[in-house]
């Protein structure tokens, strides 16, 4: 899907147009649960839910349909930080990790990453993975830059350690 055509449906969505909303919700639902998933884990689907419930009610909010994505995302990793905060602390429990090349390999690394703390995750994820650079990632998640960089490297710890074992 082109820009111009998000851009169109954003503002047809903060117009009232339902089935522009709809349309943009259906678009936007894989990266919200892309965004969510490593960080909620088995609360994933209710940070999904919550999501886009937020862009539902929010996006006459929004200023700049170019920034979309960006919206989304700091609403997705708060979300998901919310409500793994709210449904209390998650006990993982310690499987053993098959080898590189195994088919389970992405359930392992769920697994893995079930190991880390909510906040850890979330620095690992969009780091790492959406690739944000450093105070990109504090300005999403209200930290620093530096309390950024220690979790990121306790994370990363984290993740080297329980892939180990």
């Amino acid at each position: 899907m082109t820009a111009e055509r998000i851009a169109a449906l954003v503002r047809g969505a903060q117009a009232g147009d339902g089935m522009a909303m709809h349309e943009l919700l259906d678009r936007l639902a894989p990266y919200v649960e892309r965004l969510c998933g490593p960080i909620a884990l088995q609360d994933g689907p209710d940070a999904v839910q919550e999501t886009l419930i937020a862009v539902f009610k929010g996006i006459r909010r929004l200023r700049d349909p170019e920034a979309l994505f960006g919206w989304v995302r700091a609403i997705a990793v708060r979300e998901s930080l919310r409500v793994v905060r709210r449904s209390g602390p998650h006990s993982a429990e310690l499987h053993e990790v098959p080898q590189r090349g195994d088919p389970n390999l992405a359930a392992d690394i769920r697994d893995v990453l079930a190991r880390l703390s909510p906040e850890h995750r979330a620095v690992l994820m969009l780091r790492d993975v959406e690739g944000l650079d450093e105070k990109t990632v504090g300005e999403l998640l209200a930290i620093s830059t530096g309390t950024v960089k220690s979790r990121l490297h306790r994370a990363r710890q984290g993740f080297r350690k329980a892939w180990e074992r």
